[in-house]
């Protein structure tokens, strides 16, 4: 029997209500179905007085979960899709992503539409986009002390009421940078249009096989946002005595202390993407964003009396 998957955010009334309906009409159309909430892969967070506080990349897959689910269904926001990807992602499951929420960046479809959409799911009607994740790990010497999977992007800054932080990063084989400013990001081609974009960073296309650094506020003319190689991992060392944050995927991460190291590469896990249409970023861009909207004239000039 081919097997199905759902994933909903259970804090949306509607999100549950076409869950469980959409449970019943897969399995009358012969499919075993495994259900799970969002609420999975929502991140631990580690504290100073309980540093060790992680749970291990492969242990947020939710059960009856496996690689031989065709696919899963994500009716929420864009917050659902990270965390389903997070939870499904090592299983290499394909998601078909359905908006409950507001902007939804990362979905391809919506509620009203969602009859169609199933009718293609059944039918194979559809593509596979692969996005790049990131894993992001947290050592206190040679103790791991907090890991995730991430799609958009790893944020580290100063708590509130200290000072601007140093920090100094090394990627790959290359000789290591010094920036002074309120926080780094380390963000995917994904998560270039989301916390990366409102601190100066480009937008990448999701096809790019490169990441980018995009300093916080940073103390320099000189320190702006880097896109590099993918195939680079990445070493942050914080070059302050000050307490930072990390932050993932803005859902959970750890407190940041001068002698912890954070590790970031490419990971071997892909988020894949359901389309029902061929991917377009542009237009994407466009109806979320706004960006490449044609220019309105400016009105004739009128010469005063």
């Amino acid at each position: 029997m081919p097997k199905a998957g759902i994933i909903y955010n259970d804090a949306k009334e509607i999100a549950c209500k076409v869950a469980f309906e959409l449970r019943e009409k897969l399995i009358a159309r012969g499919l075993d179905v495994s259900m799970a909430t969002g609420v999975g892969g929502i991140l631990e967070y580690s504290c100073p007085e309980r540093p060790v506080c992680h749970a291990r990349i492969e242990q947020l897959i939710p059960p009856n979960f496996d690689s031989e689910v065709s696919f899963s269904i994500v009716l929420g926001g864009d917050g659902t899709v990270l965390s389903a990807f997070r939870q499904l992602a090592p299983c290499g499951i394909p998601l078909l992503t359905v908006n409950t929420g507001h902007m939804g960046f990362l979905t391809e479809t919506y509620i009203n539409q969602l009859p169609q959409a199933i009718e293609k799911l059944l039918c194979c009607d559809y593509e596979i986009e692969e996005r790049s994740m990131l894993t992001v790990q947290v050592f206190r010497e040679k103790t791991l002390l907090w890991e995730a999977l991430c799609l958009n992007e790893m944020v580290v800054h100063r708590e509130p009421l200290t000072s601007m932080c140093h920090f100094e990063i090394e990627i790959g084989r290359h000789a290591p940078v010094d920036i002074a400013a309120d926080g780094v990001i380390i963000s995917t081609p994904t998560g270039s249009t989301a916390y990366s974009l409102s601190a100066g960073g480009p937008v990448l296309t999701p096809d790019v096989p490169a990441l980018q650094l995009a300093p916080i506020c940073p103390h320099s003319l000189a320190s702006r946002a880097l896109v590099f190689s993918e195939k680079e991992p990445v070493n942050i060392f914080p070059a302050t005595p000050n307490r930072m944050v990390m932050v993932v995927d803005g859902n959970g991460g750890c407190h940041i202390f001068p002698e912890d190291r954070i590790y970031i590469e490419r990971s071997r896990y892909s988020a894949r993407f359901i389309r029902l249409q061929p991917p377009e970023f542009f237009r994407i861009l466009r109806e979320k964003l706004g960006w490449g909207l044609p220019h309105i004239a400016k009105p004739n000039s009128v010469e005063l009396p």
